[in-house]
Formats: C-alpha cells, structure tokens, sequence
C-alpha cells in the first residue's frame, strides 16, 4: 500500500469519526498523519504573511498543549523549522540544550519528550509546519523520513484543494484558519493589542509580558489571555520572564 493510499485511508476513517465541520479539516488531517506515520501525536501550524503563528489543529488535547506551549516560550523545533525551512530532530537531550525553557514546560506539563518538525510547502495562508510528537527518545530513530515529508505533502494538498473549492472572503481566508486552536491564537494578539494600547508600548513588547506573566505561573500565554479577557488579571500586572524568539 503506497503512502498516500495509506494517509487517504486515515483520513477517510478520521472524516468518518468527525469532527466535522471545514474548520476542523486541520484536525482530521494531524490525526491522519499521526496514524499514517505511526507516531504518538501531530500538530499543524501556519506563520501567516504579518508573521503571526496560527496553530491549525492536533492530533490530540496534549499535542495542542505543546504548541501552546511552544508559543508560550517564543522558541523551539517548530519555530526553527518554519525559520530556516529545514526538518528539525530533537530528542530530549537535544530540547534542553537548545530550548531549555520549552523542554522543561513539555516534560511537565505533557507526556512527549522528544519533536520531529518539518517545514511545509507554502501555500495560500503561509509557511507551515508539521510537529510530530513521541514520547520516547527511541521512537525518533525508528520514523520514515521519506513517508514524513510525503505526508506533509499530502496535508498541504489536501488544505489547498480546500481552500480552492470553496468560497471565502480574502481578508478572512479559507475556513480551516479558523478552528478552535487559531480562534485561541487570535484572542491571544488582541489581548496583546489592548495591552500595548494601554502600556504605549507596540504590540511585540506586550506579547513578551503575556509571555513573562504566562511563564512566571506555569501557564500558557492563552490562559493570560483569558484572564485579562475576564477581568481576572490586569493589564498592571504584566510581567516580564524568561521568553526566547520571535515577537509573534
């Protein structure tokens, strides 16, 4: 059975299974590939032409934690994939030599311990990526790189027919940029909109308090987000913490 025949299996059972709905087809499609490529969990994600991370959807609950995570310290496998446009491999010794922050919140807060990232073809929305999660160091040597990249293939089609056989705005774009995880996202870069407002700061500034506050508890930079949304949190009570990378 060729690869694709394989992933297509995967997603028809996945489509079968629901969730339904447009906006979710980035979840079908993680799980797919998940099941396609043997591994313990799969996210996808997209850097949009402002250069925003928008998660698009995950195989699992925890495969969402560490991309929320992940944009929570600012750096990791992820990030460096879409940067450089290369695949990054990163066992646990790996993670907590070069992003010691984000290895340390995926340990406790997730089961995986090792990534595997690869770069996306760009398509209509922006340079993606795809995250494959393994909870054991010894999984990682054990992947099929070729079915890896082919997969990815296969997902950035499947989003592009997407997109092209449907009906959307331009200024919104295609349904499945606005799933549950990029709904998430979005409140998080108005929260840091308000915040500059509010700060006389620009927009990048206050993303890295929401970052130092999120860091600082333990939490996510969407739970701030929530928290200021709420009323729970002030704007006063920003502060800085140990963030890595870029503003966005």
């Amino acid at each position: 059975m060729t690869i694709a025949t394989r992933f297509a299996a995967a997603l028809h059972e996945q489509t079968a299974r629901g969730p339904g709905g447009t906006e979710l087809l980035p979840v079908r499609l993680a799980r797919a590939a998940a099941a396609t490529l043997g591994v313990d969990a799969a996210g996808l994600s997209v850097v949009d032409a402002a250069g925003a991370r928008i998660p698009l959807g995950s195989s699992s609950t925890d495969a969402a934690c560490a991309e929320r995570l992940q944009f929570t310290v600012g750096a990791g496998p992820c990030w460096e994939a879409q940067r450089t446009r290369q695949p990054v491999f990163a066992v646990q010794a790996d993670l907590r030599r070069r992003w010691a922050p984000f290895a340390d919140l995926l340990a406790s807060q997730t089961p995986f311990r090792a990534v595997v990232a690869f770069p996306l073809r760009e398509d209509l929305a922006g340079a993606g990526a795809l995250d494959l999660y393994f909870t054991a160091d010894a999984a990682v040597p054990a992947l099929d790189v070729f079915a890896a990249v082919a997969v990815g293939e296969l997902v950035t089609a499947a989003l592009t027919e997407a997109a092209v056989w449907s009906d959307w705005p331009a200024e919104r774009g295609p349904d499945w940029l606005h799933g549950p995880e990029a709904r998430r996202r979005a409140a998080v870069l108005r929260a840091a909109g308000r915040a500059a407002m509010a700060l006389e700061t620009d927009p990048a500034t206050a993303l890295t308090l929401l970052r130092g506050t999120a860091w600082s508890g333990g939490r996510t930079v969407e739970d701030v987000a929530e928290d200021l949304e709420t009323g729970v949190l002030r704007i006063e009570d920003l502060a800085a913490g140990p963030v890595q990378g870029p503003a966005a």
